[in-house]
C-alpha cells in the first residue's frame, strides 16, 4: 500500500504553541444536550494571543505566569488547544537539581 495514501497524511497538522501564560478566564459549567457532562470553556492568553480550552474541571493545573507548552488547532472562529496537551514547559537551563 502506498503510504501517500493513507487517510492521516491527509489532516493538517497541529501547531505547537509555546510562551508564558498571561491570564485565565474561565466560562461556565456549558451542558449540550441531555446526559452530557458538564464541561468549562477556559480562555488562555499566551504571548498575546487568545487559544480556547475545553475541560471538565473548572480549576486548570497551570497557572498565570508559568511558561506553558501545548498543541493547538485553528479554525475560522479560534485557536483550540487540543485536550490532554497542555502543560508547564521545563526550560532546562533553569532547572536546578
Amino acid at each position: 500500500m502506498n503510504r501517500s495514501n493513507r487517510g492521516f497524511s491527509r489532516r493538517k497538522p497541529k501547531h505547537q504553541g509555546r510562551g508564558k501564560l498571561e491570564a485565565v478566564v474561565t466560562d461556565g459549567p456549558h451542558s449540550d444536550w441531555l446526559g452530557m457532562p458538564d464541561y468549562y470553556i477556559h480562555t488562555l492568553t499566551v504571548e498575546g494571543e487568545d487559544y480556547k480550552y475545553l475541560s471538565a474541571e473548572k480549576a486548570l493545573d497551570v497557572n498565570v505566569g508559568d511558561l506553558v507548552c501545548f498543541r493547538y488547532s485553528e479554525t475560522t472562529k479560534e485557536k483550540r488547544i487540543d485536550k490532554r496537551s497542555l502543560g508547564i514547559a521545563i526550560d532546562p537551563a533553569t532547572l536546578n537539581l
